[in-house]
Formats: C-alpha cells, structure tokens, sequence
C-alpha cells in the first residue's frame, strides 16, 4: 500500500470509530430518555453534535485525498465503503426510533396536562388561540 493508501484507510478506520461513537450515543439517548434524564439528554446532544461535526470533517478530508479516485475501485475499499454505509443505516434506525419515542413521550405529556387542567374544573378550562388547552384564571367575579 502507498502512503496515499495508508491515509485514506486511517480516515475510513476513523470513520468506522466515529459512526461506532454516534451509535453509542444514540443509544445513550434513547435510555435517557426513558428515564426523563434531561442534564444527560443535554450532555448527550452536545456529545452528538460534535461527533455528528467530526464525521463531516473526516468526510470532507475523505473527498480531497490524493488519489481517492483510483481507490474508490479498489475491492479494500468498496468492501469498507459498504460496511460504513451499513453502520450508517444502522444509526439512522436508530435515531428514527428516538424521535419516534420522543414525540411519543411529548403527546404522553400534552395529554397529561390536558388531563391535569380539566380536573381544575370545567368552568376554568379555555383553549388558546393555537387550540392548546389552558386555565382562565380571571376567576368568577369578573364581569365584562
């Protein structure tokens, strides 16, 4: 192998360890989640971000290697292409099921507070302008 070779397998090794890093992270998430772990759904998204940048970076340095051409036909390096890719799918399953169980978890709450506002009292309870649900806490003396 060349030295051209040499980098461009250290950045797909180094992909590899990154996308390895997101999964991870993404699985952190979900369990995070879970428990309704805010502080560590906050360090966990930061976490994501920079890796999420350091994949771009490593990708773009993929894209300006001397001779990424003449590899890119190279069975080493179709064979690793592919196993990234699959990694890659797997974190965006993944990811799909977090937002999935997010929103989930929001529509649990939404319903929660609804719930929650009603049983303040019927007489009380308006809906804003947007039709979420909300206590008018003008109380009954007043007259317009």
């Amino acid at each position: 192998m060349t030295d051209t070779s040499h980098h461009i397998t250290a950045l797909l090794d180094q992909q590899k360890q990154l996308l390895d890093e997101l999964l991870l992270l993404l699985r952190q998430e979900i369990a995070a989640l879970a428990s309704r772990d805010v502080s560590a759904l906050e360090h966990i998204t930061q976490e994501k971000l920079t890796t999420l940048q350091q994949l771009q970076d490593n990708d773009a340095a993929l894209a300006v290697s001397d001779d990424i051409a003449t590899h890119k036909s190279a069975p080493w390096f179709v064979q690793q292409v592919a196993s990234l890719d699959a990694q890659l799918n797997e974190c965006k399953t993944q990811n799909d099921i977090n937002q999935l169980t997010l929103e989930q978890s929001q529509l649990t709450l939404a319903r929660f507070k609804t719930e929650l506002l009603s049983s303040r009292g019927k007489a009380g309870l308006t809906y804003t302008s947007k039709g979420k649900p909300a206590v008018d806490s003008k109380g009954k003396g007043v007259k317009a």
